[in-house]
């Protein structure tokens, strides 16, 4: 039977200060035997689109249990590019997608996990913990969030697009305040990645195409009961993370480079792809 790479900090007697440390937060020798899974959430309370993943990230979590496994969860970073655009903020924004990256690689490699469960959402994020997957070729499943509802407005469906034509309308006197206030306060009823193909859909809709990333469901919408369901039933791809049939490599996902293409915005596929490339190098 393959040796787990958790081995390395839960198994023999020179491992046993790991373990102490292991057993300061709760974990029991039954669970450092089983594979040890992070979960990585980028669950925050300045993202829409991440405002509610801490709820996807124990769903995920009762699933990785349900299958064996130990789930431990990991803390993202996410930047919201609506929130950070047209100031200083915005100089971030793509920035933050390396060091994602390179925070996922860092505890994935640091504490020598099995496997990964990304539990992202929105823009950079979704891009940037890809990245680390298959920098480490170890077993990684995506379960990103949903996009946001749609808003209503004079009894018409909107977006956050709308919403910046609706600067423009206010700007050039064709609408008053009051209205201006009106779409801010309906045009972004709840969570979820912002409605459109921006961003964030764009990386979703990528990686659900992409066959070297286990993919759970993509959920239409962010905001409902129900959507927890999926997460965890999504569980056969469990199957081929404790056989190492999933595989994340570089040499993997660029093999994916005409379904990229097709599906992402071709400058985006081209600096992911680009950005394997050069670290293989």
């Amino acid at each position: 039977m393959r040796q787990l790479r958790s081995a390395q900090v839960t198994q023999g007697v020179e491992r046993a200060p790991a373990r102490s440390l292991f057993y300061a937060m709760g974990y029991t020798k039954e669970e450092l035997d089983r594979p040890l899974i992070g979960v990585v959430s980028a669950h925050s309370e300045i993202v829409p689109g991440h405002f509610n993943l801490d709820k996807i990230t124990e769903a995920v979590k009762a699933g990785v249990r349900m299958a064996g496994g130990t789930p431990i969860m990991i803390p993202a970073i996410g930047v919201c590019d609506g929130i950070a655009m047209g100031h200083a903020g915005m100089k971030y924004s793509l920035a933050s997608r390396e060091l994602i990256a390179d925070s996922v690689e860092t505890m994935t490699m640091a504490h020598a996990l099995d496997g990964l469960v990304l539990v992202p959402n929105c823009d950079k994020i979704v891009p940037g913990m890809v990245m680390a997957a298959v920098r480490m070729n170890i077993p990684a499943v995506v379960c990103s969030g949903g996009a946001m509802m749609p808003g209503l407005v004079d009894n018409e469906e909107v977006s956050l697009s709308k919403m910046f034509e609706a600067v423009g309308a206010r700007k050039a006197n064709m609408i008053d305040d009051a209205k201006l206030f009106e779409y801010e306060t309906n045009t972004c009823p709840g969570c979820g990645s912002c409605a459109g193909m921006y961003t964030a859909n764009s990386m979703r809709r990528l990686v659900s195409r992409c066959p070297a990333m286990a993919h759970c469901p993509m959920f239409p919408v962010d905001v409902c009961s129900w959507q927890s369901t999926p997460v965890w039933q999504s569980w056969n791809w469990w199957k081929g993370i404790s056989r190492q049939e999933i595989s994340s490599t570089p040499e993997a996902f660029i093999m994916q480079l005409p379904v990229i293409w097709h599906w992402a915005a071709p400058p985006t596929a081209y600096c992911i792809c680009w950005r394997l490339q050069t670290k293989q190098a």
